[in-house]
């Protein structure tokens, strides 16, 4: 059987992954738990989500199937979300799907489908509520749900079942560390202790298998972006491409005491939200975009630090873009961008604007300068003779009419660039996840 759940957690505290995290060492006693719990991000750009936009999977095998301990499991897992969901918070919504029997198989490939889309697309309660209308029609005492207020925590838990059953997808790895209660933000613990050098010492052992611990774009010194900063009982995590390689890395960890921790099976780091798009027209707001096109308008620096500017499709559609200030470094290089760069972007469509992960320079436009040309015999640069009169050497005494034309070197060359491992959004893919056929495609 399979357990999904979603929206337990708020932006003041709590976390989902801990209560899959919980339930995963608890539920024991009904059963042999999967070695890992799936974290599956969802569409980074729904504005219902809490932070993240992740919902949590387990997978058991059942000690005694009968419907009696089928009923005890879901009162069991119902009772932890009650008291762990944080439902003073509007935005939080919990909803909870379990699966037994003929219904793991038979609903495999609509639970796929309901899965891609509620990655890269817009999923209604409305939608999630008739698919387990359905399916508990079908598939009497083999698939239940609850759900708390509204129940938008069912669109997340459908999907992470979806993915359970179809873990034929591009999987990365997470270690989350988890405080002690007493220490949790909201009960007003201690501030987080994770020593930054043990972190530095755990990124260099174990990169390029693991990405995204450590922030070096930062200025003033070393930022450890695996480290969160509000109340939730996550400690810290690190993400890799095995299992091996996030164990390796937390082991070089040092920090105060963890309550529990859990190696999480994740799409995180695999560009599954981005949706190809050969037209600007075809974008739609709430959805994320891998396009391509060609600069039509050199960066400007607004208010705040973002930049702006713009690019053409082969259509003529002209397309918004942006670099926000969280994104570093990532912006020094929009800002070298010239009118007829071709250029691949990725990113999140909202407000007319093209919100960017990362970009590939296609090809460089050709920029050039008008300088006092150099004379032709000694090779100096000449000197204007005069309004209208063009340039003379000094010292040859030649002449030329016209200034020269010179292309202008370029600070930036073909090839990928990305965000800062700080402002990433989880589900985008780091380049040092990509292979060498994939940088130079």
């Amino acid at each position: 059987m399979l357990i999904g759940i979603d929206d337990t957690d708020s932006n003041e505290g709590m976390c989902t992954t801990y209560l899959a995290a919980l339930l995963a060492d608890e539920l024991k006693a009904f059963g042999t738990v999967s070695d890992f719990p799936y974290l599956v991000r969802l569409n980074p750009s729904i504005p219902y989500k809490t932070r993240g936009n992740a919902a949590l999977g387990i997978e058991i095998s059942l000690f005694d199937e009968s419907l009696e301990s089928k009923k005890e499991l879901i009162s069991f897992a119902t009772n932890k979300i009650e008291e762990y969901a944080d439902l003073s918070c509007e935005k939080t919504n919990p909803g909870a799907v379990f699966i037994f029997d003929e219904a793991y198989v038979s609903l495999r490939r609509p639970l796929n489908d309901f899965f891609k889309k509620a990655v890269t697309d817009v999923v209604e309660i409305e939608e999630a509520a008739a698919f387990l209308k359905s399916a508990e029609s079908d598939f009497s005492n083999s698939v239940f749900h609850i759900s708390m207020k509204n129940g938008r925590g069912l669109i997340g838990a459908l999907a992470v079942c979806g993915a359970v059953l179809n873990p034929d997808w591009d999987a990365t790895y997470e270690y989350l560390a988890y405080r002690l209660p007493k220490n949790w933000g909201s009960n007003g613990g201690p501030k987080r202790f994770v020593e930054t050098e043990s972190l530095i010492l755990a990124d260099k052992t174990t990169a390029p298998e693991t990405w995204d611990t450590i922030d070096y774009d930062k200025k003033s010194k070393p930022f450890p972006v695996c480290v969160p900063g509000g109340n939730d009982p996550v400690l810290f995590g690190i993400r890799g491409d095995s299992s091996d390689a996030v164990l390796k890395a937390a082991k070089c960890v040092v920090s105060e005491e963890i309550e529990r921790s859990r190696v999480f099976k994740t799409n995180q780091g695999t560009d599954a939200h981005l949706i190809l798009a050969e037209s600007f027209s075809d974008m739609l707001p709430l959805h994320s975009y891998l396009s391509k096109g060609t600069v039509s308008s050199k960066s400007e620096t607004i208010e705040g630090g973002h930049d702006i500017f713009q690019i053409q499709d082969d259509y003529g559609n002209f397309l918004k873009c942006a670099a926000f200030e969280p994104t570093g470094d990532f912006r020094h290089i929009i800002r070298e961008l010239i009118p007829g760069d071709e250029i691949r972007v990725c990113g999140s469509f909202k407000n007319e604007t093209l919100n960017l992960e990362k970009i590939k320079i296609l090809k460089l436009a050709e920029e050039f300068e008008s300088v006092n040309p150099n004379c032709p015999i000694c090779g100096k640069k000449t000197e204007s003779a005069g309004v209208g009169q063009g340039f003379r050497c000094k010292k040859c005494k030649t002449k030329t009419e016209s200034k020269a034309e010179v292309l202008i070197p370029r600070k930036i060359s073909v090839g990928w660039y990305e965000v800062s491992p700080s402002a990433r959004r989880h589900l985008s893919k780091p380049l040092i996840r990509y292979s060498k056929d994939e940088l130079i495609s």
